[in-house]
């Protein structure tokens, strides 16, 4: 399946991009941003924390907050947009 991540502040500067296409077979978004945090060193630990976005992170799948859903367990579909946002960070 293919996802869409965006990626806002320092999430942003980490990857060096806005907005990446994956081609995955992860199901939740747990498994997806574990993912990201193998692949982009600079992202290590700031993702995921205690079951649970890592600290101040909003993780939001089709602008809403994983939190209201099933946390890390969201399950992922094909052509999802998943969002990477500081809480502190405005725009």
């Amino acid at each position: 399946m293919q996802i869409e991540c965006r990626f806002f502040g320092p999430f942003r500067e980490a990857t060096g991009t806005e907005r990446t296409l994956r081609e995955t077979d992860v199901g939740t978004v747990g498994a997806l941003l574990s993912d990201l945090e193998g692949e982009y060193p600079e992202l290590a630990g700031r993702l995921v924390g205690d079951g649970e976005p890592a600290g101040s992170t909003v993780v939001t799948k089709e602008k809403r907050d994983v939190r209201h859903l099933d946390g890390l367990d969201t399950e992922l579909e094909d052509g999802d947009v998943i969002r990477l946002v500081p809480s502190v960070y405005g725009g």
